[in-house]
C-alpha cells in the first residue's frame, strides 16, 4: 500500500508523550517528538508495562531467546505449560495450544477443522490467513455477507440439502479488524449447532477488550468448536494459540504439522503474555472501561457529521470514500501529532477507504478533542 511522504519516515523507537497517555512512536527525522498512538492494536498499553518487561527479562535469562526447537523436541519450557492451562482456564476449554503467530494459528485451526471434502462457509470479511488455511485444506469455500446471518442460513441449508452427510464448516470473527464490527456470537453458535456445523471463532482482537472481563465474545457460547487469538494485540507480547475440547485437542497435536513442525514461542514472549493475563485478571474491568470510552467516542463523532462507526470495541473507522483524501486526513493528523493509518483498496472495497481509529485504555478526552478539531478544519469527505 503506498502511503504518503511522511508515513514514510520510519518508526525508530518510543518515548513518553508531554500529555502523559503512555509510550508513543518517534519518527527517525524528529527525535524526541512523539506521536499519540491512534493505529496500533495494544489496546491496553501493556506492551511496555513493567510487569510484561520484567517477566520477560526473568525468561531471557531462564530460558534464552528462542525455544531452540518444537514443542515436541526441545522447544518445551515450564512457562508453555503455565500459559496454556492458565489460557484453557480464563478461557474455559479443555485445552490451549500456542503458536508463535496468528497467521500460523489460524492456518493450523482451518486444516484441522476441513479437508477435501469439506465445505466452509466463510464471512466475506474474515482474515487473509484464514482463507489461506481453507485453500491449503483443499476443502470447498463459499463466503457470505459480512455478518448476515440470514444469508448463512440459506447457504447452510442448501448445502445440507445438497450433500446431507458433507462435512461444515463456519468461520467468523467476533471483532473485525478493519470494519470494527461483531456478529451475533450466539445466534452464530445457535445457527451452526443447528446445522451440525463446526465454528471456528477468531478472537485476536476482541480478547482482553470484549466480553465477561475482556474474555471475548464467545466465551460460554456453546457450539463454538475452536477458538484462535493472539497475545500480540491487547495482550502486548506476540504469539498466538488455538483453545478447544479434548478431542479436537488430541487430533490438533497429532496431525497439525503447524504445530508440531516449527519452533516454539520464545519462552520471553511466553512469560510477557503469562503476566498480561495476570494483570488482566487483577483487573477485570479495563476491557469493559475502554468499551464505554469507545461508545463516547462514537456519540462525538456522529455529533460531528460522520457516519457512526460501527460495533462496540476500540476499532472506529471513520469513513472517507475516496483514497486521497483519506490520506490528506492522515497527513494532517499526523503534522497535529496524532498516528493513524488510511485504510485504501485493496484492503477495503472502492469508494470505501477510511482512517482506521484505535483506542486504547485511559487515552484522555483532550485527544478526541484535539482529533475532532484537526479533521473539522476543511472538511476533506466526499
Amino acid at each position: 500500500m503506498t502511503v504518503p511522504p511522511t508515513r514514510r519516515r520510519r518508526l525508530r523507537t518510543w518515548a513518553p508523550s508531554r500529555d502523559g497517555e503512555g509510550l508513543h512512536p518517534c519518527l527517525d527525522d524528529e527525535p524526541g517528538s512523539a506521536l499519540v498512538d491512534l493505529a496500533s492494536n495494544d489496546y491496553l498499553g501493556l506492551s511496555r508495562h513493567p510487569e510484561l518487561i520484567a517477566a520477560a527479562e526473568d525468561e531471557l535469562r531462564r530460558s534464552g531467546v528462542g525455544a531452540g526447537g518444537s514443542r515436541l523436541i526441545t522447544g518445551s519450557r515450564p512457562v508453555h505449560d503455565r500459559l496454556e492451562t492458565a489460557m484453557a482456564r480464563w478461557l474455559q476449554r479443555d485445552r490451549v495450544f500456542l503458536f508463535p503467530s496468528g497467521f500460523q494459528a489460524n492456518l493450523a485451526a482451518v486444516m484441522a477443522l476441513a479437508n477435501r471434502h469439506t465445505t466452509v462457509l466463510a464471512d466475506r470479511l474474515i482474515h487473509h490467513s484464514l482463507l489461506v488455511g481453507v485453500q491449503a485444506s483443499g476443502a470447498q469455500l463459499k463466503r457470505f455477507a459480512h455478518n448476515d446471518l440470514d444469508a448463512l442460513h440459506r447457504q447452510l441449508q442448501a448445502c445440507h440439502s445438497q450433500r446431507p452427510d458433507a462435512p461444515l464448516v463456519v468461520i467468523s470473527e467476533s471483532l473485525f479488524s478493519m470494519e470494527g464490527t461483531n456478529p451475533d456470537v450466539p445466534a452464530l453458535a445457535a445457527l451452526c449447532r443447528k446445522f451440525n456445523a463446526s465454528l471456528l471463532l477468531d478472537e485476536a482482537h476482541a480478547l482482553g477488550v470484549l466480553g465477561l472481563e475482556g474474555r471475548g465474545l464467545g466465551l460460554g457460547v456453546e457450539g463454538i468448536t475452536m477458538v484462535s487469538g493472539t497475545f500480540g494485540k491487547a495482550f502486548g507480547s506476540s504469539g498466538a494459540f488455538l483453545a478447544c475440547d479434548r478431542e479436537q485437542a488430541d487430533a490438533l497435536l497429532q496431525t497439525s504439522g503447524a504445530f508440531r513442525y516449527t519452533t516454539a514461542l520464545a519462552p520471553p514472549l511466553a512469560a510477557a503474555a503469562l503476566a498480561a493475563l495476570d494483570l488482566l485478571k487483577d483487573h477485570p474491568g479495563w476491557g469493559s472501561d475502554l468499551v464505554q470510552q469507545s461508545n463516547r467516542w462514537r456519540d462525538r463523532f456522529e455529533a460531528e457529521g460522520w457516519a457512526r462507526p460501527a460495533g462496540i470495541g476500540p476499532i472506529l473507522p471513520l469513513l472517507v470514500g475516496s483514497d486521497q483524501p483519506t490520506l490528506e486526513y492522515q497527513q494532517r493528523l499526523e503534522t497535529a501529532g496524532m498516528l493513524t493509518v488510511a485504510i485504501r483498496p485493496p484492503t477495503v472495497p472502492e469508494g470505501t477507504s477510511r482512517l482506521r481509529l484505535v483506542l486504547h485504555h485511559r487515552q484522555r478526552d483532550k485527544t478526541l478533542d484535539a482529533l475532532v478539531n484537526t479533521l473539522r478544519h476543511g472538511e476533506l469527505r466526499q
